[in-house]
């Protein structure tokens, strides 16, 4: 079900990104703009997992008891071993990014190290885990993409107008304009954000799975919650544009980051996985190595 939600809502982006070029440049825009999104998405395919990791200051991990624990919960859940990087950041937080598992990358900050305890990590992580097994990193930068670049449209919409040399349109009232500039990228963000809460739900339920134990995680995201709200980020608050990315939300300093929600409320995530266990669906606890006394 939830990956017949993305679909429709992924179409129903592209379907926009068309309708907005065919406004601009008629079927000729169209095109062009349904191919700018297509280049678009091959460059992010392939280079956005560097980029944001580069934009974070992340640093590779390749050894020790956090890499060990990544290993034996990959192996859990039959992943291939991704990159894992650390990230010297306060703010408690964390993210996956990579095209497939084959090319994934599980991202830490030192500050929900610093928080946290072993089974906590462990289910943060294997939160992260079941996001590249679910292959959500992808999905989610394609989505973040073609907002972007329905953005950007709805501007050349704005300046330029609509183009009546192919014959097939009488260009765009300048009312018409305005109410597209406005309402394009709104109605981008939000499917967006429906795709992320789709996706969060999803991963919080399969990674309690690969932990073993569904607590762990819910505990996880109570300490998440509260010192996410306390600790800026500020490199997400210039970056808003990946705070899906993130397990919790990294955003708070700015007045407008609550007014479009890019996760399920806390809350509701936590009374999921516990009901996890009430429904006994997942029993027992992950035997991981752990390096905290």
């Amino acid at each position: 079900m939830n990956q017949m939600k993305t679909f429709l809502l992924l179409a129903g982006m592209t379907a926009l990104f068309g309708a907005m070029g065919l406004m601009i440049g008629g079927t000729n825009g169209m095109v062009m703009a349904l191919g700018m999104a297509a280049l678009m998405n091959v460059g992010s395919y392939w280079f956005s997992d560097k980029i944001v990791l580069k934009m974070y200051g992340a640093q590779p991990v390749e050894s020790g008891p956090l890499y060990e624990m990544t290993e034996n919960l990959a192996r859990r859940a039959g992943l291939p071993m991704p990159k894992l990087y650390v990230i010297d950041n306060p703010q408690p937080n964390a993210f996956a990014t990579g095209r497939n598992p084959d090319n994934a990358a599980v991202a830490v900050h030192t500050g929900l190290l610093d928080m946290m305890t072993e089974r906590e990590v462990a289910g943060v992580v294997a939160h992260e885990l079941a996001h590249i097994q679910n292959r959500d990193t992808l999905i989610m930068t394609i989505t973040a993409t073609l907002a972007g670049a329905i953005s950007m449209l709805a501007n050349f919409l704005m300046f330029f107008g609509g183009s009546s040399q192919n014959g097939e349109g009488r260009g765009v009232h300048p009312i018409v304009g305005l109410v597209v500039m406005l309402v394009a990228p709104l109605a981008a963000m939000i499917v967006q954000m429906a795709i992320s809460r789709t996706r969060e739900y999803s991963a919080d339920r399969r990674g309690a799975e690969i932990c073993g134990n569904p607590l762990d995680l819910a505990n996880a995201l109570r300490k998440l919650e509260i010192g996410a709200s306390r600790v800026d980020n500020v490199v997400a608050e210039n970056n808003p544009a990946t705070a899906h990315m993130f397990i919790i939300n990294p955003l708070h300093m700015r007045a407008t980051d609550g007014l479009f929600a890019t996760h399920p409320h806390t809350q509701n995530r936590i009374a999921a996985l516990e009901a996890m266990v009430e429904g006994g669906e997942v029993r027992g606890t992950a035997r991981l190595k752990l390096w905290k006394k």
